[in-house]
């Protein structure tokens, strides 16, 4: 319905004196003087860290350098007869016994080309006792090695290979001293003898002792799965950098339950310098056996902290003995070192120099403790004859 002219001038006018009433109204009211809240403003965070997708770039680049190692060795097989039962031979003697027959025994690893020399990081365990030795690089050149030396006490050695240097690759060294509990690690080997296999974990602790395994331990712990072949085989970091030694899983069946220990690398190359330079590894040594201290023990002997190591043996005529260290006397300090634990004190004195003279400070019962030791080479490291 169209509305009359007069009604829509009145809605206009209307319409018209509202807002002039309104612009009116807004100039003649004073500014607030508050200041206007600022507008909420959402804080968005960056993405979360990633780690790479792939880590074949760090496996391409380590993977040439380690190898299949197949040691043999010559046994006797003696075979189980009537004739060899003791009643038998108690009628008849040895005339009829069994005539024990050679066997070869073959044992599997792994091993890490350190130096275009052709000079090969392994367990020494996978070579020990063999009668030949036969390297596998990863493009199936078959080579055979000699023993260069061994430590039986950490558990490596090296073997040598005759090669051209182009076709021997050698491995990145990385740093295993700043290894962080959390780093991605792989492990590179022959497990079962399937072929070179590469595992992926984490580093689960470092620092690794007293578990029984070596004389001298210092392992990195991960869970990269680590199974039998896997021994002398390449630990990496995620840059493809050797940071181990594979060298032992924690297990009851034979097979990975993901606690697996590799030596630093860091002490591998040590231990291999000392080998190539003097056919050995040298360690001094002080000819005493401990305990560690237990709250037990610490309040037998009245102690008032729970520090130190009991002497529970001193070998006769070694460096302890002549220094006067005895039986039931607790060492609290060698030099400037607080050892905590036997351990520490072994490898303390293993790190020294024989022919060096160490301070030893403790308790004799109620009394302090201080004698002299002239430190002397550790016995059984046989030098390799070349």
């Amino acid at each position: 319905m169209k509305l009359p002219r007069f009604a829509s001038f009145a809605i206009i006018s209307i319409t018209a004196g509202l807002a002039a009433a309104i612009l009116t109204l807004n100039l003649m009211t004073p500014p607030d003087p508050r200041p206007r809240p600022e507008p909420s403003i959402v804080k968005r965070f960056g993405a979360p860290q990633t780690g790479p997708v792939s880590y074949a770039e760090a496996v391409e680049k380590a993977t040439p350098s380690v190898v299949n190692i197949y040691a043999t060795k010559v046994g006797v097989e003696k075979r189980d007869s009537l004739f060899d039962s003791p009643l038998f031979k108690h009628f008849f003697g040895d005339q009829f016994s069994s005539v024990p027959r050679k066997k070869l025994l073959n044992s599997l690893g792994s091993g890490v080309v350190i130096s275009d020399e052709g000079f090969i990081l392994t367990n020494h365990h996978v070579i020990a006792g063999a009668d030949e030795i036969r390297v596998v690089l990863q493009n199936g050149t078959s080579l055979d090695a000699q023993v260069a030396g061994t430590d039986p006490d950490t558990d490596l050695a090296v073997v040598r290979v005759e090669a051209d240097a182009e076709d021997l690759p050698v491995i990145t060294v990385g740093d295993s001293d700043h290894l962080r509990v959390g780093d991605v690690v792989l492990a590179i080997g022959n497990p079962f003898g399937v072929g070179q296999t590469v595992t992926m974990g984490i580093v689960g602790a470092t620092g690794r002792s007293q578990l029984g395994i070596n004389t001298f331990e210092n392992f990195i712990q991960t869970d990269a799965a680590i199974n039998p072949g896997n021994s002398g085989g390449a630990l990496i970091n995620a840059y493809g950098e050797l940071v181990g030694i594979n060298t032992a899983i924690f297990s009851q069946t034979g097979s990975s339950h993901g606690i697996g220990f590799a030596i630093p690398v860091a002490l591998a190359k040590g231990v291999m310098n000392q080998i190539l330079s003097q056919g050995r590894v040298v360690r001094g040594w002080l000819g005493v056996a401990g305990q560690d201290i237990t709250p037990e023990l610490a309040e037998s002997f009245g102690l008032h902290e729970i520090r130190g190591v009991l002497v529970s043996g001193v070998l006769q005529g070694g460096p302890a003995d002549l220094a006067g260290l005895e039986p039931g006397d607790i060492i609290t300090q060698i030099d400037n070192r607080v050892p905590g634990s036997t351990q520490e004190i072994l490898a303390i004195i293993s790190g020294l120099a024989p022919g060096s003279m160490v301070q030893i400070r403790g308790w004799r019962g109620d009394r302090p403790l201080k004698l002299e030791a002239r430190i002397i080479e550790r016995p059984g490291s046989p030098k390799l004859e070349r």
